[in-house]
């Protein structure tokens, strides 16, 4: 199965934002035939603060329910049915609860949402540049893990932060899964050092592969301009970066072969080797 991680440079302007999402994928489907195609964390909206967030937010139909949601996920529900593929919604701000949520939505080529998954660790943070992040004082924390099937596929969702999580991608691969998606807005002074070492990192603990779709660029967050670093990629269960955008807007393509999955599984059983021998600390 081939599939494409889009990077983007969005903003506050939520119409926008729409615009070159559905410019990219269109792009990337055109250029490379994927079957999945996958954004970037919130990519309907990014600074501008709290209020340009809860303007982005769109109250999300019923799980499953096939009813019509806001102008964001019909737009995924829409591309998802035009170019027959599934479609990973990367995240969006999500009206729910008395709360936001970061929130993916994923729909299948007949344009029907099979997945939901809210971001479970919340970016609470001072960051190497001394910049403070505090999601927990808008968003609210997801409880549960997500797959979904897709090209004869398990794919497990995470967000962003979640990267640092090591236990919730073992758990995403107990689960079944053969490829994890990490949508994320990671920032310029924590990317430079950390986004692909923990990427790889991942990808070689769960044996699975990694699909990372990622903002680049500069956006204004009130009133002081914020860098997130971009270099989306795709990492195979061996660890190796097998495609990856540079800097600015793009895509990149890569072929999910579960012939390497199946080998690195075999001659390496380190889950089997894990349930085996449990460590009590």
């Amino acid at each position: 199965m081939r599939v494409s991680v889009i990077q983007m440079n969005q903003g506050s302007d939520k119409a926008r934002n729409l615009a070159e999402a559905e410019r990219l994928i269109t792009a990337a489907v055109e250029a490379d035939r994927p079957g999945l195609v996958t954004l970037p964390e919130t990519w309907t909206n990014l600074g501008g603060g709290r209020e340009a967030r809860m303007a982005a937010a769109e109250v999300l139909p019923p799980e499953g329910s096939g009813e019509p949601g806001g102008p964001a996920y019909e737009l995924l529900r829409s591309l998802a049915r035009r170019h027959g593929i599934h479609v990973h919604g990367g995240s969006m701000v999500e009206a729910g609860d008395g709360k936001l949520f970061n929130t993916t939505v994923v729909f299948d080529p007949a344009g029907m949402e099979i997945a939901r998954y809210r971001k479970i660790h919340l970016f609470d943070i001072t960051g190497p540049d001394g910049t403070g992040y505090r999601e927990s004082a808008l968003y609210g924390a997801g409880d549960r893990l997500v797959t979904f099937e897709a090209g004869g596929l398990t794919f497990g969702c995470t967000i962003c932060y979640d990267i640092r999580f090591a236990e919730e991608y073992i758990a995403l691969r107990r689960a079944g899964a053969e490829a994890i998606l990490v949508p994320s807005n990671f920032t310029l002074a924590t990317g430079k050092d950390h986004w692909e070492v923990l990427l790889r990192a991942r990808a070689i603990e769960s044996q699975c592969w990694i699909l990372a779709a990622a903002s680049w660029g500069q956006y204004e967050e009130r009133g002081q301009m914020r860098a997130v670093y971009g270099h989306s990629l795709v990492a195979d269960p061996w660890g190796h970066v097998v495609a990856k955008v540079s800097d600015g807007v793009g895509w990149a393509t890569a072929r999910i072969d579960s012939g390497v999955t199946a080998r690195v599984r075999r001659d390496m059983p380190v889950l089997a080797h894990r349930d085996a021998r449990p460590i009590a600390l």
